[in-house]
């Protein structure tokens, strides 16, 4: 339980409605800050303006995904007010205070630098968990951007990272002769061994000349002009990587070929189960943090 808790939630979208349940069940302490729009109450969560917080009282500041922008901005979908995150208001918490996020900044990082932030996608668990919805959202993607089935297709996932594994096994499963790029010999082993047919990523050019999909999981441009350049009309790209993704969309638009930008696909298509996702690590990070503090 996290009873005694306070914690302040501050902006977010729908996902962040499965945060503040998870939480109020475990009986902590909630403040929503950007939440007036929110119809939805929640018993124990009161909705507060960030001027009203007593911030040397707070255990934990619940970021949405993007967290801050590089002004400190922080954006929601449930308020029209401008909410600003201030190093001033960080530096009035107290030091056990953990900051939570899905992805960090240079402004974020600054702010928090005497502070623990948790930036909650760099995590396994949390990738790991996020890949499914990720997958089923590039799968519905596919079937709505292609009159052909992904069945007998030749599909390439570029990377073998915690997505990449993912969206190869499940194009696998839907019957797509899956090509699955990569560097490291030991990436290159793995594919072999879940049955899918291995490249190495400097003859991306060679696969890509025949390809119906490609799937890109790699935050650096590694679908080129000259790789767009060698696939067939009817191609399609999907860039599942974090923005601006590794695809050269300005050639593809020229060329033709649909490719299409999919970050953050979880809270898109299952805004409800990538909210649990979320919840679910955080309470359990706050449980072990009222532990380590108890045992002080």
């Amino acid at each position: 339980m996290l009873t005694g808790m306070q914690i302040v939630v501050i902006g977010g979208d729908a996902r962040q409605l499965e945060v503040i349940k998870k939480l109020t069940e475990l009986d902590a302490s909630i403040y929503l800050i950007g939440f007036e729009q929110l119809d939805h109450g929640f018993t124990g969560a009161v909705k507060k303006e960030l001027s009203e917080i007593d911030f040397t009282k707070v255990d934990s500041i619940i970021l949405p995904v993007p967290g801050t922008n590089h002004e400190g901005k922080v954006d929601t979908v449930f308020s029209n007010e401008e909410i600003m995150l201030t190093e001033e208001l960080i530096k009035l918490t107290p030091p056990h205070c953990v900051v939570f996020s899905g992805i960090s900044n240079v402004y974020l990082d600054t702010i928090t630098s005497e502070r623990n932030l948790v930036q909650l996608f760099e995590r396994d668990d949390v990738a790991i968990y996020n890949s499914i919805p990720t997958v089923e959202g590039a799968i519905m993607m596919v079937i709505q951007h292609t009159d052909f089935t992904i069945h007998n297709s030749k599909t390439l996932v570029l990377g073998l990272g915690r997505v990449g594994m993912s969206t190869a096994r499940a194009f696998h499963a839907l019957g797509a002769n899956v090509y699955v790029g990569a560097r490291r010999s030991e990436h290159l082993a793995r594919i072999s061994e879940m049955g899918l047919i291995p490249f190495h990523l400097d003859d991306l050019e060679t696969y890509a000349s025949d390809a119906d999909t490609i799937l890109n999981t790699i935050p650096a441009r590694i679908v080129t002009a000259s790789v767009i350049s060698k696939m067939p009309t009817h191609g399609l790209i999907i860039d599942l990587a974090s923005k601006p993704g590794g695809t050269d969309f300005r050639y593809a638009e020229k060329r033709g070929i649909k490719a299409l930008l999919a970050p953050g696909l979880p809270g898109i298509v299952a805004p409800k189960t990538a909210g649990k996702i979320v919840a679910n690590v955080i309470s359990s990070l706050l449980q072990e943090l009222k532990l380590e503090r108890k045992g002080n």
